[in-house]
């Protein structure tokens, strides 16, 4: 395992030479997110003019990056943040999640995921953390996001899904953890759809609108923080006093540093070929009718996440819509298209002819991807990367909880501060290199697609 102490040598050759690297921007999305359409109005755009001087440059709108960028701000009232996202906050990779704000993950294919008590209980800590954070911006400054604290359904739909649920029950068993079984008439009422034969409800999971929080919580975000989007940084140069990025407008001057970057975090010099890029793929319907909605359960909104990984994940949401998600791609240099966005919808179609025959007619009002970063070895980017340069990255999946946490720590880190949330976080192995990209991709691709063949119903 690498430690935080071995983060530091993974990169100090990069910083001990403080020359620019040309930082390739993300390529734009093809697609909307369905939440952020969904959303409401767009943020005001706030453009960058010329050379800018602050105390603290965060890169990265999303989970991390935003609550990383509050909670500095907290710490340092007197001190000027500037937060940059290459995009639009709310349709960038975070706003693209299904909006499961998850305290404890769902991993029963970890061949240790039952007998790892202690990183289980680790996991579970850190989530909490986010999620408190989270709620705080929600209770205390009225962030609006569709809040909704009512637990998530696991969900199966075939004999091998009861026996993930099985192995998953297990785990909770010895974490101590509270899960209600539900059985097929209940769940089928619950959904509307005879397609479910058994679930088990676990609570603790917020339910929330992603992109509608995220947009909220910049609007909430302390008056020393300015927001710029559609600011790509496209140069760096590390070194003291101040740390210089570039961007298409002119300079942003910083002498402290925190990228939340997600997997593009490789591209400003760190962890270079230890990324490997998926992309997750989710349809929505439009809104639906009230003779629609009599199909569809008699819950208002729920969340439905499958028994096996690679099946559908459901959401029913407070603006009664429906959204589907599944099949899982690698993404060659984090790059997607419309035509991989297309062949994606195809299966969510099947998965929706499958659970709502009489609806699914309907089709779908927008379909679209979100990159998911991991490593080869699980491993995760957290710490100090060189001289006032902060980092957090690669959560791996179960990213909104995670990410604010990951994101709070991170800041809390750079200013000084210490916590549990950071000594856990300082022991997480590092990112491993991944085998050279062709080989990555192939593998990938046959791992997903078997995984997904293998999923069958669940899909």
């Amino acid at each position: 395992m690498h430690h935080a102490s071995e983060l530091h040598v993974a990169t100090s050759d990069f910083h001990s030479k403080s020359t620019r690297i040309a930082v390739a921007p993300p390529h734009p999305e093809p697609t909307d997110s369905g939440w952020y359409l969904a959303s409401g109005p767009e943020l005001p755009l706030i453009p960058q003019k010329g050379d800018v001087d602050c105390d603290c440059l965060v890169i990265g709108g999303g989970w991390m990056g935003l609550h990383a960028a509050r909670r500095y701000a907290e710490l340092h009232p007197q001190a000027s943040i500037v937060l940059v996202d290459a995009g639009r906050i709310g349709n960038n990779a975070s706003g693209r999640c299904m909006g499961f704000v998850i305290d404890l993950a769902h991993n029963p294919r970890k061949r240790d995921f039952v007998e790892d008590i202690k990183g289980n209980q680790e996991e579970l800590f850190v989530n909490l953390d986010g999620i408190s954070y989270i709620r705080d911006a929600v209770e205390g400054q009225g962030v609006e996001c569709d809040w909704d604290p009512q637990g998530k359904y696991h969900s199966a739909a075939s004999q091998h899904g009861v026996e993930d649920l099985q192995r998953f029950s297990q785990a909770l068993d010895k974490l101590g953890q509270d899960y209600t079984w539900v059985e097929a008439n209940e769940i089928q009422a619950i959904t509307g759809s005879r397609h479910y034969i058994k679930a088990l409800h676990h609570p603790g999971t917020i339910l929330l609108q992603p992109a509608k929080y995220l947009k909220n919580a910049v609007l909430g975000l302390p008056a020393n923080v300015t927001v710029h989007e559609n600011t790509a940084i496209t140069g760096v140069q590390f070194g003291g006093p101040q740390h210089v990025c570039e961007t298409p407008a002119g300079t942003i001057r910083a002498p402290k540093v925190i990228i939340c970057a997600s997997g593009y975090l490789t591209r400003f010099g760190f962890f270079e070929h230890r990324a490997i890029p998926l992309y997750t793929w989710a349809s929505m319907t439009r809104q639906l009718t009230k003779a629609e909605l009599a199909l569809v359960g008699d819950k208002e909104a729920y969340g439905l996440i499958p028994a096996d990984s690679f099946g559908t994940t459901v959401r029913r949401t407070a603006d009664n819509r429906l959204f589907l998600r599944n099949v899982y791609s690698y993404a060659t240099d984090f790059k997607t298209t419309t035509a991989d966005v297309a062949r994606a919808r195809v299966q969510q179609q099947v998965a929706f002819d499958r659970r709502w025959p009489e609806l699914s007619q309907i089709g779908f009002e927008a379909s679209w991807g979100g990159l998911l970063t991991l490593a080869q070895n699980g491993g995760m980017v957290f710490g100090e990367l060189g001289p006032n340069v902060y980092g957090a990255a690669f959560c791996n999946g179960t990213g909104v909880a995670r990410g604010a946490a990951f994101g709070k720590a991170v800041a809390e880190l750079a200013a000084g501060r210490n916590s549990r949330v950071i000594d856990i976080l300082k022991t997480r192995a590092s990112p491993s290199r991944t085998y050279p990209k062709l080989v990555t991709s192939l593998g990938v691709r046959f791992v997903t697609a078997l995984r997904f063949r293998q999923a069958g119903t669940e899909v």
